[in-house]
């Protein structure tokens, strides 16, 4: 059975689909592109030329009533993420679903339910998780380089001060903005390394002239003795540190941003291309510590990052072959601190979780 390629349906062929899942599904050994849907018609041109090995359809039902697909991926706006997701686990598929998971954690919550009553594999396109520099930090802090950690910094910012047209995200709308966008990825990182906060404390801000939704932010999760500080904007020209981190015996940091996406950009697919995910020695992290009875200054060679292994992974839970890594509840999880983080900023106030 584990043998067997899984036949995906991918729902929306925009920028989340051209670049962050049809070039993965493809490189992971034991899935099949089997069917896109997309009404689009520069980005239905686009699908058959890129992936001819898929059957491009309109009509999005033409993936819940196809017998042949195992596995759903949405990959559209997030207002429709939610109803989606639900009618693909109604009619019998795995379904990864672009992140953020939903608008609402009720929502999220309900789909939870859907998805085990109908015992079907249901995840979350949390791809940062299979970042490069964020696993070297995973490393660092669990081989306790850095003694016991305090605080920590995370940012993902960008340098854009014009609105851009006809983008949904940039509209006022659920789930716009980049908190929901950004803020997905650093919360769930967050989440990942220490678990859910005591406390949420947020300020959120329009700072572009015209700006209708969040275009920065900044999330602080608070521990009992640690503090993490999630931050994003998109007016950040001269990028500072990505990742910081203190401990009682050092500090590490980290600048540039994973190499995956812009590879994923410039058209290149996982596995045709060598050395995927390596980083240049140039924006490798730097540790000062003490660490086994010695002081070190050094650089640590970023691990390798691995988009595809999230796929593979999938692949491996639904075959029931292991553990499936990005679980609905931990997304589900980080909706729920976007919207006490919401909370926060509009009451002015720090809010228990």
């Amino acid at each position: 059975m584990a043998n067997n390629p899984l036949n995906v349906g991918l729902i929306g062929f925009g920028i989340a689909g051209q670049v962050f899942h049809a070039p993965i599904i493809v490189s992971v050994p034991g899935l099949h592109l089997y069917k896109i849907r997309e009404s689009r018609p520069a980005n239905i041109a686009l699908a058959n030329q890129r992936f001819p090995q898929a059957t491009v359809v309109t009509d999005v039902d033409d993936l819940f009533k196809d017998q042949a697909i195992d596995l759903i991926v949405v990959a559209t706006s997030n207002t429709s993420h939610f109803e989606l997701t639900k009618r693909a686990l109604e009619a019998g598929k795995h379904v990864l679903v672009e992140k953020p998971f939903t608008i609402a954690s009720a929502d999220a919550d309900e789909l939870i339910a859907i998805a085990k009553k109908h015992n079907r594999v249901l995840t979350v396109h949390h791809n940062r998780r299979f970042d490069g520099d964020f696993n070297t930090i995973r490393k660092v802090i669990k081989e306790g380089m850095l003694g016991t950690v305090v605080e920590m910094e995370i940012h993902y910012d960008r340098f854009r001060n014009y609105l851009k047209p006809n983008a949904w995200r940039e509209e006022d709308l659920p789930g716009s903005g980049i908190l929901y966008d950004l803020g997905s990825h650093l919360i769930d990182q967050a989440l990942t390394l220490f678990g859910m906060p005591k406390e949420v404390s947020a300020f959120t801000a329009q700072q572009r002239a015209g700006s209708k939704t969040v275009d920065n932010f900044e999330v602080i999760l608070h521990y009992p003795a640690l503090k993490v500080t999630l931050k994003a904007g998109m007016l950040v020209r001269e990028q500072g540190y990505r990742f910081v981190i203190y401990g009682d015996q050092g500090t590490f940091v980290k600048s540039g941003i994973d190499v995956q996406e812009e590879a994923l950009k410039a058209g290149k697919i996982p596995a045709e291309t060598p050395n995927w995910g390596v980083e240049p020695e140039e924006i490798w992290g730097k540790i000062n510590t003490n660490y086994k009875g010695m002081h070190m200054v050094a650089k640590i060679e970023s691990e390798v990052g691995d988009y595809p292994g999230l796929y593979a992974n999938v692949r491996d839970a639904i075959h029931g072959t292991g553990r499936l890594e990005v679980t609905a509840g931990q997304s589900r999880d980080v909706i729920r601190i976007i919207e006490l983080a919401m909370q926060s900023a509009t009451e002015k106030k720090t809010v228990a979780v």
